[in-house]
């Protein structure tokens, strides 16, 4: 019963550590997405090896696109003919760098750690990218203009469109419905696995792990690059690592790897490019995560990183207000794709008994239609 207890507090103080930034966060991406056209990056992404790497990294920075949506992006702009090394960097930077993810990053681990994390993955998907076009260099890319199936459930993956005018309905609609419901699953993941962490795993073994700075690099290195995680619901998990005694720079390896690196964006990766930029893309982003956790772990490793109480009682109005909605919207995420599941599979019942009812109701009249005509002969 404690342990329940215990559970229930630790979920509520992660939720309540960031779902007022989670909120904020999505409404400005909503309006960003009303505010960027739809084919931005692809009519301004330049062909050229080192121009095309940095304006993909930057142009991601903004974009409302979250760690599932920008992998059809990502297709998208390699079909339109931007190198692989541009689409390595905007695979990096635009998840990672997302404005709910910075907020949300912002209310665990504060302010240096923020800009830390932000910089850094900025300057990794540009050091990705250069290599990529280093290693693998393409004299002509060709530039297909087919269309493309998007494979996912927003708009983030249309190609080119008419100009829109400005509406507040549709970024609410974008942010709330689009972008939520594309994060609520591995948010919600997230937050259960934070609060697992924190609740049930004992601090005097994960001390023994976390004493030893280069085992928990590659430990951690090995747990998140095949984990599907977004780069907001990367954060609670990281958040619980840290309460139990991790330091911010391994932390930094887990938020990088984790979005970077999982498992779908690997078998993209390797698909869509092939597999010696597949090596680049996991290698380089790999050692350049190593180099940047002795970094931070060296000069900020006094900084108190964790940005939140521990105490759900301590929270403010506010901040529960927005706990309440957001546990309200990943309820109803959650329950509707099953409601409509089971919704659907008892019409599928109703319209089958029907058919049986019709058909025994045939077989009864066959039967009696048989035994008149048998009399008759008689």
């Amino acid at each position: 019963m404690n342990f329940a207890i215990d559970f229930a507090n630790n979920f509520l103080i992660l939720l309540d550590a960031m779902a007022i930034y989670i909120l904020i966060g999505l409404l400005i991406a909503g309006i960003l997405k009303q505010l960027v056209p739809d084919d931005f990056v692809i009519k301004h992404l330049g062909k050229g090896s080192t121009s095309s790497v940095l304006k993909a990294t930057l142009f991601g920075i903004p974009l409302p696109v979250c760690s599932c949506s920008v992998i059809p992006l990502a297709q998208g702009l390699r079909k339109e003919g931007a190198s692989k090394g541009a689409v390595q960097s905007f695979l990096i930077s635009t998840p990672i760098t997302g404005v709910d993810s910075i907020l949300a990053t912002f209310s665990f681990f504060g302010f240096v750690f923020t800009v830390f994390r932000v910089v850094s993955s900025v300057i990794i998907a540009i050091i990705v990218g250069l290599v990529q076009n280093f290693v693998e260099k393409e004299d002509d890319i060709k530039n297909f203009k087919e269309d493309s199936s998007c494979g996912c459930s927003n708009s983030s993956c249309s190609s080119t469109q008419e100009k829109k005018k400005f509406s507040l309905k549709n970024a609410f609609s974008y942010a709330y419905k689009t972008l939520f419901i594309d994060m609520v699953k591995p948010l919600f993941i997230g937050l259960l696995l934070g609060a697992i962490f924190t609740t049930f795993t004992p601090k005097e073994y994960t001390s023994l792990l976390f004493e030893n700075q280069i085992l928990t690099y590659i430990v951690i290195m090995i747990f998140a690059m095949p984990l599907y995680v977004c780069a907001t619901a990367s954060l609670p998990i990281a958040a619980a690592f840290i309460l139990q005694g991790m330091s911010g720079g391994a932390a930094f390896i887990f938020l990088t790897a984790g979005p970077a690196t999982s498992a779908i964006t690997m078998s993209v990766v390797y698909k869509t490019l092939g597999r010696t930029s597949l090596i680049v893309y996991v290698s380089t982003i790999a050692i350049l995560s190593f180099i940047f956790a002795f970094i931070y772990d060296f000069f900020f490793a006094n900084i108190n990183i964790i940005n939140f109480s521990n105490n759900i009682e301590e929270s403010t109005l506010i901040s529960q207000i927005a706990s309440l909605i957001m546990l309200a919207l990943m309820s109803y995420y959650l329950i509707k794709p099953w409601v409509s599941r089971k919704t659907i599979k008892e019409e599928k019942i109703k319209k089958t008994s029907f058919v049986l009812k019709d058909d025994n109701e045939k077989k009864d009249l066959n039967k009696m239609i048989f035994k008149k005509e048998n009399k008759f002969k008689v």
